[in-house]
């Protein structure tokens, strides 16, 4: 979910300035989500993620992505395309509503034969996974809550070198104070992520705050 930036909106809008523009596709997904979903739209990441998941996708050679939270597909055209052509991307969610744009969007990218759409509670669907470690890049981006669950489940399944991205982590400035029951799980989970011997991580100031945790071995 977005929530306000912790970037100054000017500073926001020279970072769009100074990045790659968005193609008409992405631009016609992130009108459609606002007019169609205007109450849910800020789930939505913004052309800077997007472009910062493509060039990560792209950098560390991953060849099969796993995501947890598609909404309507902005996040998944731009892990796709960083993608080889046979690679894969399996997305994760909840809801056929959303989802069902996010496949129209899909197919105009060119991108649907690469996305395997899995709906139902992500963490059953990340248990059903096998155990060994096989996924290149993972980017969470759903229910706070279940964060610390999700972790769980896909640390283990990162090849070594594996990358996996997660968005929201410093929840609007909330997780220096943290009240709400979801800044209270985020605000533990980024304290857990520093601890953690298996990973190395940073916290980039991105918006709403991005963490890139990298399997070590």
């Amino acid at each position: 979910m977005r929530m306000a930036d912790i970037v100054r909106p000017e500073i926001n809008d020279y970072v769009l300035a100074h990045s790659s523009p968005a193609d008409d596709l992405l631009r016609d997904l992130a009108a459609e989500t606002v007019a169609v979903f205007p109450q849910a739209a800020g789930m939505q990441i913004t052309h800077d993620e997007g472009q910062l998941l493509t060039m990560l996708v792209r950098l560390t050679g991953a060849s099969y992505a796993v995501e947890v939270g598609v909404f309507t597909g902005y996040s998944s055209i731009c892990i796709a395309r960083g993608l080889p052509k046979d690679g894969r991307l399996l997305a994760l969610d909840v809801s056929e509503e959303y989802t069902a744009v996010a496949r129209r969007y899909w197919a105009r990218a060119a991108v649907d034969e690469l996305i395997e759409l899995r709906l139902g509670p992500a963490v059953d669907s990340l248990r059903q996974l096998p155990a060994e470690s096989e996924i290149d890049f993972a980017f969470l981006d759903a229910d706070k809550s279940e964060y610390p669950e999700y972790y769980a489940e896909l640390v283990p399944r990162l090849r070594p070198g594996g990358l996996l991205v997660l968005d929201n982590v410093l929840r609007d400035g909330n997780v220096l104070n943290p009240v709400r029951d979801s800044d209270v799980v985020v605000s533990r989970l980024n304290a857990a992520i520093v601890a953690d011997a298996r990973v190395e991580s940073v916290m980039l100031p991105v918006r709403d705050g991005v963490t890139l945790v990298r399997k070590l071995g």
